[in-house]
């Protein structure tokens, strides 16, 4: 009989699987890392170029210390921890059933456990720490400020730069301390160290070994020392924290919270010690009724004490008791904000228009914005177009140029393209390599418009002509803005045929000019390697496979303004405005930077988002909302053409920005740096503006009793145009008391604080703030950023913005004619409403604009609002509008005299803007607009006197009146429709 013994079956199949899977999981991993790579490195190659490559260094660095250096503080001590408790376990425990079950199931996954839970919460740890980077290295850089705080005396530096650490380092030493007490007991009850039970007799008891109870013992007690350096800190965080009446503690806080927080500290410390005792002679009775004093004493020092003291000591004695740490708080908070230097000036302002009242205010009237930046932009764009893929900011912004050796006030707006009126002609190629750029600024004057009622142009068209473009070094292309293209390819050998698109319009007749960036805009994307890392980067082949990528090829991303300067500068809380103006023949965005904080004590806290909404700027968000301390420490420009930034320390004294220029040296120019014509353009920011008036609305008073009874608080009004928002702020060119001349400023408004039927909308107060940084290279004028209050006297009624306004809409006079207006197939809109402290008192004026209410939208200014005390006037122009309201002889010349529309160009010179199109003005603007003005003017006539026959009863009258009426209309609406 023959045996036989079937051969083993071929592992092959299974070894094949697993060769495979570990083939595909490197690849992955491959995969994964070159992704990351490709991130790190395009980052890399973006700040390279821009010349910021230390301050991505700088951040990579730090983040990787700090998470080694809290991967490590946690892992280490857990690690310690787990093989201490398992080396220390009793040999011969005698152990429960449970607990030999609980042991079969670790015991296998010990060694991995002892290793992978010390690594699992080293990670997160890591992590944690990664993020908490910046306040490590504020600490490591921080400055004195040479100011001391008024309750413990140390320097605010102190509060700013170290408490914040010192904080943080104590909350992670805590969650390491509780993660290793928690680990202990886990480890000493698996293995027997720690036994719970009944004995022989039915009594319940705890057995703890020796090692275990030195453990835990130790642990806890170097727990309760952390807690209280934590109740240590704690006194120092009242003076950041914020209460009912003040920010920073008051009576209550100083006379009981934070003695009791010393108690607190020194019984922690002491039941500590008592757990170090009980490690070295075995008795836990001590530390357990230390730690349920430790308790009762929270309850009652803690919380009891500051309770009775407040209730029955200072509830009936508030004012008194708490006078001096209202003091406290208006002193640091009117430092924090920057809002210590106030100038105010008590004003009984004249409410009545006597003739010749603007007469020593000519020169300030002349100047007065009647174009609304925020209502002209459909104009703009109609005139200034010129193709469907270029487009201009819904809202305008405001700069002032010298011209003629004149500043005149202006609105700007920078022509950028819109890719997404491309349509089906968006392919890559025309996204990527042939749209690539804007071109030119649109400039307009402040004070004037055309007979049409459009803006006057100081600088416009394609080419552009102007006064800017007589310097033959304007450079007009823009390649980075606020809506420029996800990312373009730029850039050919010399000598090779441009492919980009200048603009629409070329010699002998082409419709087209083209050009190629000669700048250093972007990274160079000319060699493979790069190509395939922007390929990854954008998730697109063309980059790798187009034949437009050639060896001097750039790509230019992230374009924004905004984007690149928080990128090169990410310690900056920047302005949500930024603005373009000219400096030395190039277009450059101008920001404003602000480094804040939240620990500065006794200062008032306020959320940063609601102090800069208002109807210009809705929502702005904000990584750090809940800020007590601002300052505009930075002022930053982007170049239109290449996208270099620049920064300049505008306030080189302020420590926050001193401590970040320890951080990131060598990134920030001195402002002796700054050129005479960019110093000329500088403004005082919109957004610190606001922070500012929504502190002095309360923090304007100088006394503490003012301030504890609010009998003088202010609150901003409401937009009259958005009764549910803030009105914004606004820059002019006027005269305050106190100045000799003009200057650049910007103004709001406040009135009653109250909603509903309990607010009273009349002017309290009045803040200007000096603008203009003057034009020396390096130096700032003396004025720059002083606060100028009027505050009214409360003898006099001042009407305030929505007061007015709404005299303006319920006058029967004015409402006529507002109604004739909007005959047809038009629409009025009502623009900003400006306040201006002339003629002894304060001036009203609003620009009235009208547009079609369908089609196309081109509004133009018709009519101008004015207002002085409670006497109005609604006329053509404000020179008009003055002298009715002044009695025919204000004294004031407004400036806003009408001008003629451009003459139509004659052959061979360059078109005016719009190329002849709607809005061109042509022949016979100007009769036609008198013709309306003649027949409005007796449509009005006949519907008073159709009123006063009503009135009378005299149905004859009423009925020619009436006639009359009906006839100016039909012929005023077809006037309207030849137009």
């Amino acid at each position: 009989m023959v045996t036989t013994t079937s051969a083993p079956k071929p592992a092959a199949p299974r070894t094949s699987r697993r060769v495979v899977a570990i083939s595909l999981a490197i690849v992955a991993a491959l995969l994964i890392g070159f992704f990351l790579f490709a991130s790190l490195y395009s980052d890399w190659l973006w700040y390279r170029q821009l010349g910021f490559d230390s301050v991505l260094v700088t951040q990579w660095i730090a983040g990787a210390s700090m998470f080694l250096i809290g991967f490590f503080a946690m892992a280490v001590p857990v690690w310690l921890t787990i093989q201490l408790a398992y080396r220390l376990r009793p040999v011969y425990a005698r152990l429960s059933s449970q607990l030999d079950r609980y042991q079969e199931v670790v015991e296998p996954l010990r060694r991995l456990a002892m290793w992978g839970i010390p690594v699992f919460f080293g990670f997160f740890a890591g992590f944690t720490a990664s993020t908490q980077w910046e306040t490590a290295w504020l600490w490591v850089n921080g400055v004195t400020t040479d100011m001391a705080d008024p309750e413990f005396g140390l320097d605010t530096g102190f509060y700013l730069f170290a408490m914040p650490f010192y904080s943080a380092l104590l909350g992670f030493v805590s969650a390491v301390l509780l993660i290793c007490l928690l680990l202990t007991g886990v480890v000493s009850y698996l293995y027997g160290s720690v036994r719970a039970g009944a004995r022989d007799g039915g009594r319940w008891e705890l057995r703890i070994s020796k090692a275990a109870r030195i453990q835990l013992a130790v642990l806890a007690g170097v727990y309760l020392l952390v807690q209280a350096a934590s109740l240590w800190l704690d006194r120092y965080k009242t003076l950041t924290e914020t209460g009912d009446l003040i920010t920073g503690p008051g009576y209550t806080g100083v006379n009981a919270v934070i003695p009791g927080q010393a108690i607190l500290a020194g019984i922690a410390a002491l039941v500590a010690l008592l757990f170090f005792v009980t490690a070295v002679i075995g008795r836990w009775r001590f530390p357990l009724i230390g730690t349920a004093l430790l308790v009762v004493s929270a309850i009652v020092v803690g919380v009891g004490y500051p309770w009775v003291v407040d209730r029955f000591q200072v509830a009936p004695n508030q004012f008194t008791l708490e006078s001096q740490y209202i003091e406290r708080n208006l002193e640091m908070t009117k430092n924090a904000y920057g809002i210590d230097g106030l100038e105010k000036t008590e004003t009984t302002a004249v409410t009545d228009a006597t003739p010749g009242a603007l007469r020593a205010d000519a020169e300030t009237t002349a100047s007065i914005r009647i174009m609304d930046p925020a209502i002209i932009g459909p104009t703009v764009r109609q005139l200034e177009q010129f193709r469907a893929y270029y487009q201009f900011t819904e809202v305008l912004d405001v700069d002032r140029y010298e011209i003629d050796g004149q500043s005149q006030d202006t609105v700007v707006s920078v022509r950028e393209l819109d890719l997404e009126a491309l349509g089906d002609a968006a392919t890559w190629q025309n996204r990527t390599v042939v749209y690539t750029h804007g071109y030119g600024l649109v400039v307009a004057a402040g004070n004037q418009r055309t007979t049409d009622g459009n803006p006057v142009f100081l600088e416009q068209g394609i080419p552009t002509t102007g006064f800017l473009s007589e310097n033959p070094d304007f450079q007009p292309r823009v390649y980075f803005g606020e809506n420029s293209p996800l990312y373009s390819i730029v850039g050919a050998p010399e000598g090779s045929e441009p492919v980009e698109l200048d603009y629409p319009r070329g010699e002998e007749g082409a419709n087209e000019t083209k050009t190629t960036f000669t700048g250093d805009g972007g990274p160079k994307i000319g060699n493979l390697f790069h190509q395939l890392i922007y390929a990854m980067k954008f998730q697109s082949t063309d980059i790798l496979l187009s034949d437009y990528v050639n060896p001097d090829s750039q790509i230019l991303y992230d374009r924004d303004p905004y984007t690149r300067v928080s990128k090169v500068a990410p310690y900056l809380d920047l302005d949500a405005d930024p603005y373009p103006t000219v400096v030395d023949g190039r277009i450059v965005w101008v920001l404003d930077g602000y480094t804040t904080a939240s620990t500065f004590p006794y200062s008032r806290t306020v959320s940063l988002s609601q102090a800069i909404a208002d109807s210009a700027n809705p929502s702005p968000t904000f990584a750090i909302d809940d800020i007590n301390y601002i300052r505009n420490s930075v002022k930053a420009t982007v170049d239109a053409y290449d996208g270099s930034v620049t920064l300049y320390a505008w306030d080189p004294e302020d420590p926050v920005l001193q401590a970040w220029q320890n951080i990131y040296p060598a990134t920030i120019e001195p402002i002796s740096e700054m050129s005479g014509e960019l110093m000329s353009h500088v403004r005082y920011p919109t957004d610190l503006f606001k922070v500012q008036r929504a502190m002095l609305g309360q923090y304007h008073v100088d006394d503490a009793r003012s301030f504890y009874q609010r009998d003088n608080a202010w609150a901003t009004p409401n937009d009259p145009q958005d009764s549910s928002r803030l009105q914004p702020p606004y820059y002019l060119s006027m005269q305050m008391p106190g100045q000799e001349e003009p200057t650049f400023s910007m103004f709001t408004t406040f009135i009653p604080p109250g909603t509903g039927t309990a607010s009273r909308n009349i002017l309290t107060g009045y803040l200007a703030v000096d603008s203009d940084a003057g034009g020396d290279a390096g130096t700032v004028a003396e004025d720059y950023g002083k606060l100028r209050m009027l505050e009214i006297s409360a003898d006099t009624t001042v009407p305030g913005p929505g007061q007015v306004q709404n005299t303006f809409d319920a006058d029967p006079v004015i409402s006529g004619q507002i109604n004739l207006l909007r005959q047809g197939q038009s629409e009025v809109l009502n623009g900003n409403l400006l306040t201006l402290p002339v003629g002894g008192g304060f001036l009203y004026v609003q620009p009235v604009f009208v547009q079609s209410s369908g089609g196309t939208q081109l509004p133009t200014l018709q009519k101008v609002l004015v207002a002085f005390g409670d006497e109005i006037a609604f006329e053509d122009t404000l020179d008009e509008a003055l002298n009715t309201l002044f009695g025919g002889d204000s004294g004031a010349d407004a400036g806003d005299g009408e001008v003629e529309p451009e003459p139509e160009p004659t052959p061979g010179e360059t078109a005016a803007p719009g190329d002849g199109d709607a809005g061109d003005g042509g022949t016979g603007g100007g009769t036609v607009n008198v013709e309306i003005d003649a027949l409005l003017q007796e449509a009005n006539a006949a519907m008073m006197q159709r009123q006063a026959a009503l009135q009378a009863g005299d149905w004859t009258a009423y009925g020619e009146a009436d006639a009359r009426l009906t006839a100016a209309l039909e012929r005023l609406i077809a006037l309207t429709d030849s137009q």
